[in-house]
């Protein structure tokens, strides 16, 4: 299934504006690799953990999730843990990251990359 969030229903998956440009910086510097994959896998701490990568192609089962030319790619499993997340990039003292603000999530980690349903 291969939808576009900008002509999808918002409780998808949101892109913020700052990670969709960090998405375009990285992809200017790594030009085979321009889109941003997002899965959730079982592990971490809190019993399941968000997975970045960067990839250079879709697969059959991604979503797209498209901000100002910046694609995020989601595969059917991990949308049913991310349905109403959003996805922003932070540059703070902890670091630059991802980061994701899941409702479904009923608890997290300190570090915010594994929480629990």
């Amino acid at each position: 299934m291969r939808m576009n969030a900008t002509v999808m229903d918002k409780a998808v998956v949101q892109l913020t504006e700052r990670a969709a440009r960090r998405i375009l910086e990285i992809g200017q510097r790594e030009p085979a690799s321009p889109m941003l994959r997002i899965s959730v896998e079982g592990g971490g701490c809190s019993g399941f953990q968000y997975k970045f990568d960067l990839v250079g192609a879709t697969e059959p089962d991604d979503i797209v999730v498209e901000r100002d030319g910046a694609r995020l790619l989601v595969d059917e499993v991990s949308l049913g843990y991310l349905s109403g997340a959003a996805i922003d990039f932070v540059d703070d003292l902890m670091g630059a990251t991802f980061r994701v603000t899941n409702p479904n999530a009923t608890a997290s980690c300190g570090c915010g990359t594994s929480f629990s349903i």
